[in-house]
């Protein structure tokens, strides 16, 4: 298992230093401009509150736009589950998916490797990947926070960063059960992403819609902190997203190890032998 975490983390550091210098950058340009905010006082947060309830309801909720927690979760945490979500669903999808279309997948498994073994380095891998994206992007935070009137400690600036990191693995580990159950990484890809978005609003409406309450607690997004996580982390809440991951790698594992691998190429929907494409071949 080593080895494949060593492959997989030296084939993902394009990706680490691409998304996590650009959010760090961003976290910084956030923090940054707190106290510009903070100057124009009234002015910014008339125009917040004059927002229509729809409108709040997608930057957060925030009602106090000049405390440390209504300021990041407006400007950066509100969005940011959409955003590196885009890069958890589609890591995921392609942990197993984008070696066995481009026909390598068959040949890796010819060698002694269990398939256990190698998907647990990946997954692994994807944790670690997300894991310094965020590092990087608290860094932003880090490096820019202490110069303003800000008022929160590199330290606690971390901990909204695990709650976001917990959400993103379970939503890297749904795109996995999803390629091993759909016929190809861009449908796994596809639905992941769906239901990603589909949490997002549901959870957002919540605020205006007392009623689906409910349904926003047993989604993902439901249980994730934001900027509020910076009074503390609620260790329940975070223990449901670990929860939902696990559940996730267990299923995609327990289907993995049973299913034929394809030699090439993109499966077919095969609904009763009625339909859908033949993959190219199968060992």
């Amino acid at each position: 298992m080593g080895t494949i975490l060593r492959d997989a983390l030296a084939r993902a550091r394009g990706q680490i230093l691409g998304w996590g210098l650009s959010l760090g950058m961003l976290a910084a340009l956030t923090v940054a401009l707190f106290d510009t905010l903070l100057a124009q006082g009234e002015g910014y947060e008339a125009l917040v509150r004059g927002m229509p309830p729809e409108v709040l309801a997608f930057l957060g909720g925030v009602t106090d736009m000049f405390s440390p927690v209504g300021y990041l979760g407006l400007y950066f945490y509100s969005y940011m589950p959409v955003v590196a979500g885009i890069y958890a669903v589609l890591a995921g999808s392609g942990l197993v998916a984008a070696d066995e279309e481009a026909g390598t997948l068959d040949l890796l498994l010819a060698q002694p490797i269990r398939r256990a073994a190698l998907l647990g380095g990946r997954v692994l891998a994807l944790a670690l990947t997300l894991a310094a994206i965020l590092a990087l992007t608290w860094v932003g935070f880090a490096l820019s926070a202490p110069p303003t009137g800000l008022g929160v400690g590199v330290g606690a600036l971390a901990l909204p960063l695990v709650s976001l990191w917990a959400l993103l693995v379970a939503y890297g580990l749904l795109a996995l059960l999803l390629s091993q159950v759909l016929p190809s990484r861009s449908a796994a890809a596809s639905t992941a992403g769906l239901v990603l978005v589909l949490d997002y609003f549901l959870v957002s409406w919540r605020t205006i819609r007392p009623e689906l309450a409910p349904l926003a607690r047993a989604l993902p997004q439901g249980h994730y902190q934001g900027a509020e996580a910076l009074g503390g982390l609620d260790v329940g809440a975070l223990g449901v997203l670990l929860g939902v991951g696990a559940v996730c790698g267990l299923l995609a594992l327990w289907r993995f190890q049973r299913r034929d691998i394809r030699v090439a190429g993109e499966g077919g929907w095969r609904l009763g032998g009625i339909g859908g494409r033949r993959p190219a071949a199968e060992t």
